[in-house]
């Protein structure tokens, strides 16, 4: 008997679900006051016709379509006979020993790649084929783990990285990285923990809108974002009666085009989700004829004809339906650019670091120094190997800035001022120009009520400025001196922004200076008081920046300057002109460098870029950027090093 047989038209309706539940450890949806009630689905009933596995104790099945092998239908686990592959009348095509249970696989441009739970070794194991010769990469394996995963899917995200969902009894979960262009990696890498609803057995991952789909026994289905560095928050699907459609319990999960199908464990139906905006329409659910036990759905077709493959009590079922999809619209995706070096985390555990500063060392460039706030505890400064070399526990240092050349008694120091939120003061340190050693001079009071964010300004006759900000939208101008050692800070100016600022930096060339305003804008304004020039905005929240406004940065080209603020709502970095009229060159976001182990970078805070030559990968200049999620491992947060060379390259910069 074929896989495919006969049709069944069927009618659809919609209902909004109002997402509900919270649970522990994650961000839920709103709650609807109302329960939610769905009437008896009306439609015939749709009938599966069992589909003879030659004796197979199956554990999964899914169709597969190869373009380089078009004879292959399907893919089929069981722990008698490995993993099948089998053509439309059930012949194995391709054989793999072995006792599968569940598993998933992606289909890339070179390689298909699988992963599935190898039952005798009780790990996940990892297959790469070559599609044009049909050779086999030597197998991979996900670490024993110590617990039982229930089920593995696989996600492959913008940047051609697979990453493998482990889930295990009792809400137990797990993402590695295990593949780059869907070829396995020999050393799968374990990216994050998750925390999953501890009856959880099935997931699916769309890799379109980057959601991880999971269910739920007797409660119902979620979603989560599947990228390696979002949030653990979760969205309901739908929930189970009264709260939501699902008469039994959640089993099995498919995504087909821009629908979602679940299977019902207990009854005889197959439910039907179209995402919209930001929720869930509900269709009318499909009756299915003889369904006892669904442990397993597959789906696939056109846009208007669905071949269902199910697994049923460890038979396996098939179906022919008319079913009504679109094509889904992936997003446009921002630039990828791999993080090169990445430091040492800061002491402090939980949302530590904040913000960077660079200090190039002008006699050894390659002895160049870091200088990062831990604003829990002090000031940690790195090499640029990412090595911390001094640690100055001083207090909560939030931001900091450096320049060179300040007249400390008889000698010449480079200045670095940050701001201290326990006293919110200045805190001011000396950079030995030849070493790089760091030491206090001192705090400098302010009359800023919470102290938050700060900029330097060295004008051309050479004294230096520390502009610091408050919560409250206020900027004050200092200037820096010191008579016989002695530390005095000299009010020049004050303007504000009408909301909460933090990140902000001068152009010493022009006397002008970026500040954001976290939620609404980065603005300009000549630091001249005699000019008086009104502020500016330079770019608004919207389309490509998006709030909260953080860190920023100015790179000095030789033939133009760059504007980098850190647009902390998507985790990106936004490139513009720093000259009016700052026309936007383009974002990226920071990601995984395989080769050296580095995870990508998210919820940016800080940032610094310099076009200074540092020797090597850095003699264009470097870009430097807080991680406020430090993963593979999880680890107290960190800075990473990008080359600018590289940023240059991928948004064509002159």
């Amino acid at each position: 008997m074929n896989f495919s047989s006969f049709k069944l038209s069927v009618l659809t309706s919609c209902i909004v679900l109002l997402t509900a539940c919270s649970q522990h450890g994650v961000s839920p949806s709103p709650v609807s006051s109302q329960p939610l009630t769905v009437d008896q689905p009306t439609a015939e009933k749709l009938q599966l016709r069992e589909v003879d596995t030659n004796e197979a104790k199956t554990e999964d099945v899914q169709w597969l379509s190869l373009s380089t092998w078009p004879e292959v239908t399907a893919l089929l686990s069981s722990k008698n006979k490995g993993l099948q592959f089998l053509d439309d009348e059930q012949n194995v095509l391709h054989h793999i020993q072995g006792q599968f249970g569940r598993f998933d696989y992606r289909i890339g441009s070179e390689r298909l790649l699988i992963a599935a739970s190898n039952l005798q070794q009780q790990q996940i194991q990892l297959m790469s084929m070559n599609l044009k010769n049909k050779v086999w990469d030597k197998a991979s394996f996900i670490p024993k783990r110590s617990f039982k995963s229930e089920d593995v899917c696989l996600y492959t995200d913008a940047q051609g990285l697979s990453f493998a969902f482990l889930v295990g009894e009792e809400g137990i979960g797990e993402q590695w990285l295990v593949a780059n262009r869907e070829k396995a990696l020999a050393l799968p890498q374990l990216v994050r923990r998750l925390s999953f609803p501890p009856a959880s057995t099935v997931c699916k991952v769309n890799d379109t809108s980057a959601e991880l789909l999971i269910n739920e026994e007797n409660v119902g289905v979620w979603v989560y974002p599947a990228h390696s560095e979002a949030d653990m928050v979760r969205q309901a699907v739908d929930l189970v009666k009264p709260f939501g459609s699902i008469q039994g319990t959640p089993s099995a999960i498919s995504i087909v085009d821009d629908h979602i199908a679940v299977l019902d464990e207990e009854k005889p139906l197959l439910y039907r989700y179209q995402k919209q905006d930001k929720h869930w329409n509900i269709l009318e659910p499909l009756q299915l004829s003889g369904l006892k036990e669904a442990e397993s759905l597959s789906i696939r077709g056109n846009l208007t004809d669905k071949s269902l493959l199910i697994l049923d009590d460890k038979t396996v079922k098939a179906a022919d339906v008319e079913w009504e999809t679109q094509t889904q619209t992936k997003a446009q995706s921002i630039i990828t650019i791999p993080a090169e070096v990445q430091t040492e985390g800061v002491p402090s555990t939980g949302d530590a670091a904040d913000d960077p500063a660079i200090w190039h060392n002008a006699t050894q460039p390659s002895q160049s120094r870091i200088l990062a706030t831990d604003k829990q505890g002090g000031l940690q400064v790195n090499d640029l190997q990412g090595k911390a070399v001094q640690y100055l526990p001083v207090g909560r240092l939030n931001n900091v800035d450096v320049r060179h050349g300040f007249k400390w008694g008889n000698q010449t120091v480079d200045l670095a001022v940050a701001s201290n939120r326990d006293h919110n003061s200045l805190h001011v340190f000396a950079i030995q120009p030849k070493t790089g050693r760091v030491f206090v001079l001192g705090e400098l009071p302010t009359t800023l009520d919470d102290i938050y964010g700060i900029c330097m300004y060295r004008d051309a006759q050479g004294e230096i400025y520390a502009i610091p900000n408050d919560k409250n939208g206020t900027f004050v101008q200092y200037h820096i001196t010191a008579t016989q050692q002695k530390l005095r800070a000299e009010e020049v100016q004050r303007f504000s922004v009408k909301t909460q600022p933090e990140g902000c930096v001068v152009d010493d060339a022009t006397g002008r200076i970026f500040l954001g305003e976290e939620d609404v804008a980065v603005w300009v304004k000549d630091l001249n008081p005699k000019t008086q020039l009104p502020m500016q905005q330079v770019i608004g929240v919207g389309e490509v920046m998006h709030d909260d406004i953080e860190g920023m940065g100015l790179y000095h080209g030789k033939k133009q300057s760059y504007l980098v603020v850190s647009s902390q709502g998507n985790d990106s970095f936004v490139v513009l002109d720093a000259a009016a009229p700052y026309t936007v060159r383009g974002a990226f976001r920071v990601g995984i460098n395989i080769d050296k182990g580095i995870d990508a970078v998210s919820e940016t805070d800080g940032l610094d870029v310099s076009s200074l030559n540092f020797g090597g990968k850095w003699k264009q200049g470097m870009l430097v950027v807080q991680d406020g999620r430090k993963r593979m491992p999880e680890t107290n947060q960190n800075f990473k090093y990008v080359p600018w060379e590289k940023i240059a390259q991928a948004l064509h910069l002159d």
